[in-house]
């Protein structure tokens, strides 16, 4: 059986199990609770993978997994006794400027620069509301580039913002066509299968030093500055997937 969508998935609960398929991508109502985790247990096959569209939609979730992709020091901070050993670590370490990335807050609205760990302690020590984020080194002087991956169709593009460090294009950015090299493409094409992704749209950060990490990655994502149109780009998205279906549906294992 295939149940296609939220709707369809959550009128057939008590009759999915092993063999079937439900096929997203699924709210984050949805993902969040009991039932997708009891779905799972009962052998139903979720396509996109329940993985990817959890990691799709937490950035702890991608520093926690995914972490060996980005840059050194990495972590998720998701209370206060984590970030005062964070400040610890990050004192022996020598590491100066950080950056925080909020958790649920998208389009560079959460990305936020401090002098020092010690300053965002300071700020957080007395807010609750600021957990979970994301924290890792400021890194000087990168490429912010962002790469659309759809099978065998690759294509990115370099962000950039001369007024701050933000260079998303929600966030007053601007983009120009950039080349992939293979080196980048792997790491992208890693990233997407140790997450089971089918596709993804990925940010990397280049440093001077020619050294390429992650930043982060979804299942969707805005393409204003791609050269692909978004219809052309989500029938696409649509072939991978129905491909994933019908292996899923016919006993085959998906990213293996």
């Amino acid at each position: 059986m295939i149940a296609r969508g939220h709707a369809a998935i959550r009128g057939l609960l008590a009759e999915l199990g092993p063999g079937d398929v439900a096929a997203g991508p699924l709210p984050a109502s949805f993902l969040s609770g009991p039932l997708a985790l009891d779905l799972a247990e009962r052998g139903v096959r979720f396509v996109p993978s329940l993985l990817c569209q959890i990691l799709s939609r937490s950035k702890c979730a991608q520093a926690e997994i995914l972490g060996g992709f980005m840059a050194p020091h990495t972590r998720a901070v998701r209370r206060r006794a984590e970030l005062l050993c964070a400040v610890n670590d990050y004192a022996r370490l020598g590491i100066g400027a950080v950056v925080s990335k909020q958790e649920g807050m998208h389009c560079g609205h959460g990305v936020r620069r401090w002098e020092s760990i010690e300053a965002l302690y300071n700020a957080v020590a007395f807010e609750k509301g600021a957990y979970p984020f994301v924290l890792q080194p400021f890194l000087s002087g990168i490429a912010d580039v962002r790469v659309i991956v759809v099978g065998e169709y690759v294509e990115a593009y370099l962000r950039e913002n001369p007024f701050h460090f933000r260079a998303n294009l929600a966030a007053g950015g601007t983009g120009r066509p950039f080349p992939v090299d293979p080196a980048a493409e792997r790491l992208c094409r890693k990233a997407m299968a140790r997450g089971r992704f089918p596709y993804a749209h990925l940010d990397l950060q280049l440093t001077p030093a020619g050294e390429c990490y992650l930043a982060e990655i979804a299942l969707d994502a805005g393409v204003s500055a791609a050269r692909i149109g978004r219809a052309e780009l989500e029938r696409r998205k649509r072939e991978v997937l129905e491909r994933e279906i019908a292996a899923a549906a016919g006993g085959a294992v998906i990213h293996a």
